[in-house]
């Protein structure tokens, strides 16, 4: 939007803090290249055009805001003469994307001194060369140190995750081992009571009795349903004493494992009805064996199952194979990096998940939600754990209009109001020195706000911190890199 020309005074241009120091050469080369406008309340320039103006406010008042999500988020609001905003880097050139990164309004009839973008450059670079030296140095050098850093962050994330998952590969992998090794054990000794099987006065039917029941034994310990501490004690008691009544040596060592397959006395009353009393001692440690033997196998096959999640889980976090963007069910995101961060969590801390289950997929960048995700649980975490090590964390989502809530709630010891202000700030951290690097939260902000036109926001006081990430269910248009900065109005 432009506005109406009118003329440009050096002396009322002198009258503006940014310029009071400046010559009469200097001024009249303003004014000359220059121009003052009276704008009518309503715009004067939007986010993401091209910067092509430096803006100093004369008289009047003016609005800044930010594009979040779908809302316009009001940032400033004054009638300070002097303020300034618009192509406030223009000085960097086309090392910048030279656009601008908030709007412009008017609420009344207020005039500006208007400088073309190419103009306030020159005269920048050619009156304060040292200033434009440190100030590109202070640009750069923050840049460069933002992106240093964060990739250290990523790779501290890394090797938490890697270690943590490398934490939970073990635990089923060692059981599987734990379980093959006991397994050839017990064959073994099924093949030699096999042998001994046959050499005994078993007859043709009665042999065809015992496998019989030994199929409907496997039958029944793949349906075995899990029983509590108590049940299964009084049910090992139950069964060691009839074991105990008919004759079987060491009932007490097999009941558990008859217990944990689902046997009961009314099956072991079936398998006694079925053979001979004589070799009922022989068919109870045969069914042993093959309890034992089906166990064991279930064992494996769990933690085979469960290796096969991890690695699932481990593809699922980092996307592997994936589109880089697309539509997502952030239950699924979410439960690879619990799962990926699982030992990092800890018994100490317990997760709770609140899902709307109904909420449709998300067009989003998967990968990078889950580094979101990730920052989150990570501090919130860190949060419990200075407070005692204990806690809950409630992961949950819900639906806001046209936007996918997800909000990580944690029990500790809340944000201070006083810094709650800065802790999306780059390298701003409350961590002890060596543990964060203050990026955390920075780079999330960038992910939710700059790259999905999302909203991350923070609720906290003692014992209930919430941080919610709010996600537009329509596709936006990304914006691959543009940095959030703060202009002064």
């Amino acid at each position: 939007m432009s506005g109406r020309i009118m003329p440009c005074d050096p002396k009322e241009i002198r009258s503006l803090f940014l310029f009071e120091k400046l010559g009469a050469e200097q001024l009249g080369r303003l004014c000359a290249e220059g121009r003052v406008e009276l704008f009518q309340p309503g715009p004067v320039y939007t986010e993401g055009d091209p910067a092509t103006c430096f803006f100093v406010m004369i008289e009047g008042t003016a609005v800044i805001s930010r594009r979040v999500g779908g809302d316009d988020v009001e940032v400033a609001r004054t009638s300070q003469r002097g303020v300034y905003g618009g192509a406030m880097q223009a000085y960097l050139g086309d090392r910048v994307r030279q656009v601008y990164t908030n709007s412009m309004r008017v609420t009344e009839p207020t005039r500006f001194f208007v400088l073309p973008a190419d103009i306030f450059a020159d005269v920048m670079r050619a009156w304060f060369p040292m200033a434009v030296h440190l100030l590109e140095g202070l640009f750069f050098g923050s840049k460069n140190t933002q992106a240093a850093i964060g990739q250290r962050e990523r790779l501290l994330a890394l090797g938490s995750l890697s270690a943590g998952l490398t934490h939970e590969l073990n635990n089923p992998a060692a059981a599987a081992v734990r379980a093959t090794a006991t397994l050839r054990e017990r064959v073994a000794k099924m093949r030699r009571k096999l042998a001994v099987i046959a050499e005994g006065p078993f007859s043709r039917d009665a042999l065809a009795s015992l496998i019989e029941i030994q199929e409907r034994t496997a039958e029944r310990v793949a349906k075995a349903s899990a029983l509590s501490p108590l049940e299964a004690a009084d049910r090992e008691d139950l069964l060691g004493d009839w074991l105990d009544e008919h004759g079987i040596d060491n009932g007490w060592q097999l009941a558990p494992a008859f217990v944990q397959a689902g046997l009961d006395v009314d099956w072991l009353e079936q398998v006694a009805a079925a053979v001979d009393e004589e070799i009922l001692p022989g068919a109870m440690g045969w069914l042993d064996y093959t309890v034992e033997t089906e166990l064991l196998m279930n064992e494996i096959e769990d933690s085979t199952t469960r290796i096969s999640h991890l690695v699932d889980a481990a593809k699922q976090y980092s996307q592997l194979d994936r589109a880089p963007s697309r539509a997502v069910d952030v239950h699924e995101l979410l439960d690879s990096t619990l799962l990926m961060l699982s030992g990092k969590i800890g018994s100490g801390i317990h997760v709770v998940k609140e899902y709307d289950r109904a909420l449709p997929p998300v067009p989003a960048y998967p990968a990078e939600l889950n580094q979101v995700w990730t920052n989150l649980i990570d501090n919130a975490v860190s949060a419990m754990r200075a407070s005692g090590g204990e806690g809950t964390l409630t992961v949950r989502t819900a639906r806001e209009n046209e936007r996918v809530l997800v909000e990580f709630r944690d029990t500790g010891p809340g944000i201070p109001q006083e810094i709650k202000g800065r802790i999306f700030d780059p390298f701003f951290t409350t961590k002890p020195v060596g543990e964060g690097t203050g990026l955390g939260l920075d780079i999330s902000w960038r992910i939710v706000v700059d790259k999905h036109h999302g909203t991350l926001r923070v609720d906290s006081e003692p014992g209930d911190t919430r941080f919610q990430v709010l996600l537009p269910l329509a596709a936006g248009q990304p914006d691959a890199g543009e940095e959030r900065t703060e202009e002064t109005v």
